[in-house]
């Protein structure tokens, strides 16, 4: 598959600390890409520096197409009127502004709105149409649903999917998992300013190892427990719960989350 992004070697410091050592990745053209870790691992470094938003050090960023940039951030004056603005960035970016992706977010019904009148909800989605003045390639999206509803989460995630359906290459920034999970092709994980983790979720779960998290209810409470060899080491928990003459009302049995799994490797653990 065709690379959408290719970096190579990326260092980048603030005086003598160093952000970046060295990163290696890329992004496959038409996939949904999420770049993660905690706060100082380096993604929001990462990210400037592939939007051309930041200078690096050393290395090599390879961009295969046009980019559209929807920044959490992201604010307008508070009196200009949805349809002004997206008017305002097609005249910038020398392009006419698309019916069909403005009918779809839903912009005509904010026309006459001003920028101050409008929802979360409302304002992610021009923030969205924005990003897609220029017919842009590659779609970065950070933190696209924050603050939302779960109806206005629903309804981004579909709008979404639709961009990946017609070829649009997505970087997904997120600290909501469930959402990563949803929508995402493949993620990556930094840790300590080089890539700890490349792959889909499942490689991720593989990658991790047998580890089952047990959750067993009693009519005392419940106790968890992180178990590797989930057949005899459930069996051997379950004959000392009726030693002791407590009667198991419920078992819970899970492989561990993305969020679990993201944690532990961000970490180091």
């Amino acid at each position: 598959m065709n690379e959408a992004i290719n970096i190579s070697s990326l260092t980048k410091s603030y005086g003598t600390h160093t952000v970046l050592k060295g990163l290696d990745f890329c992004v496959r053209q038409g996939e949904i890409f999420a770049l993660l870790g905690i706060n100082g691992a380096g993604k929001t470094t990462s990210l400037e520096c592939i939007e051309g938003l930041r200078n690096y050090d050393s290395g090599s960023i390879t961009i295969n197409g046009i980019m559209g940039i929807q920044l959490q951030s992201a604010s307008l004056p508070k009196y200009m009127k949805a349809l002004e603005a997206v008017k305002l960035f097609a005249k910038w970016n020398k392009t006419s502004p698309d019916r069909a992706a403005l009918e779809a977010l839903g912009i005509y019904e904010l026309a006459k709105k001003s920028y101050y009148q409008l929802s979360t909800g409302q304002k992610r989605r021009l923030h969205l149409a924005l990003a897609l003045t220029r017919n842009p390639d590659i779609l970065f999206l950070d933190e696209p649903t924050a603050g939302l509803d779960v109806e206005g989460q629903i309804s981004l995630h579909e709008q979404i999917r639709q961009l990946k359906a017609i070829g649009k290459t997505i970087i997904l920034a997120s600290h909501d998992m469930a959402e990563v999970e949803k929508l995402c092709d493949r993620i990556a994980i930094l840790s300590g300013g080089k890539i700890a983790f490349i792959g889909t979720v499942e490689q991720l779960g593989e990658a991790m190892g047998k580890h089952y998290n047990i959750t067993i209810q009693t009519e005392n409470g419940a106790e968890r427990y992180e178990l590797e060899n989930i057949g005899d080491s459930l069996l051997s928990l379950l004959m000392q719960y009726r030693a002791k003459g407590e009667t198991v009302t419920d078992i819970q049995i899970d492989r561990g989350s993305l969020e679990q799994h993201f944690i532990k490797i961000a970490k180091g653990d």
